[in-house]
């Protein structure tokens, strides 16, 4: 069986563009609605989200039966729940606040098995066909390895971050976090963190992978786009719930006043 991610990691090096959404939802509707709707991939929400590791390995379980690719975000690097998670079909890993070398190898390592990182092998999973797959044809699968993804949304980082990217796969500019640590809570659109995402675009060609980003409506997808991003993230499944309830009783509302 491929690795989940290799789907992702191929069109993504074919150079196409990809389109994904947060789910913050403990519902496997969500990912229903994800799939119909035509996103390319979806990212579970471990960090900013009312979501346990039990059900974000539902969605991810779920995402996988659909043939819809499940991402997770983590706030930080624990081998064995990234070893569960992609156990469970994670397609791949999106580290939070990633600044340094240290971060960059400590997922690597994770996400990766031997002689390549430190995972920990086991074929009891259905990625591994449930222990049906034999241990060296499952790894020689593995090989080409998950999508791994470093969150930027410093104003700095501990090492030059063309280094911290090399051997990753996308830089993903967290522009609200980079905004508050610039000093510019909000303020995206500013010159300042406007060139700060100039910085991470450059530094991702440098190191030779995809720069990705997070946008609230569609509208707001240029900036991105002319900065060369192709991991395109927009909104969340709690966000187009909250935006598809207020506008329905703003409209209910101004029916029954008219």
């Amino acid at each position: 069986m491929a690795a989940p991610g290799a789907a992702l990691r191929r069109r993504l090096a074919a150079g196409d563009t990809l389109v994904g959404t947060f789910l913050k939802l403990p519902a496997l509707e969500t990912v229903d609605v994800a799939a119909v709707a035509g996103f390319d991939f979806v990212v579970v929400d471990l960090e900013h989200a009312q979501l346990d590791e039990q059900a974000g390995r539902l969605l991810v379980r779920h995402a996988l039966a659909l043939g819809l690719s499940a991402v997770v975000r983590v706030p930080q690097v624990d081998p064995g729940q990234i070893n569960r998670l992609l156990e469970a079909g994670a397609a791949g890993l999106q580290l939070s606040s990633t600044r340094s070398l240290a971060d960059a190898d400590a997922l690597q390592a994770a996400s990766r098995y031997a002689p390549e990182g430190r995972r920990s092998i086991s074929l009891a999973h259905p990625a591994a066909d449930d222990g049906a797959a034999g241990l060296r044809a499952y790894l020689d699968e593995q090989r080409e390895g998950s999508l791994l993804v470093a969150q930027i949304e410093t104003a700095t980082t501990d090492d030059p971050l063309a280094d911290v990217l090399a051997g990753l796969d996308v830089a993903f500019v967290g522009s609200t976090d980079l905004s508050v640590d610039l000093g510019l809570p909000g303020e995206v659109g500013h010159p300042t963190v406007q060139a700060r995402i100039a910085e991470i675009a450059v530094a991702s060609r440098a190191a030779g992978v995809v720069l990705g980003g997070w946008v609230a409506t569609p509208g707001d997808l240029n900036a991105l786009r002319r900065a060369g991003a192709r991991y395109l993230m927009v909104g969340s499944d709690l966000q187009f719930l909250r935006s598809s309830a207020s506008q329905i009783v703003a409209e209910v509302r101004g029916g029954l006043d008219g």
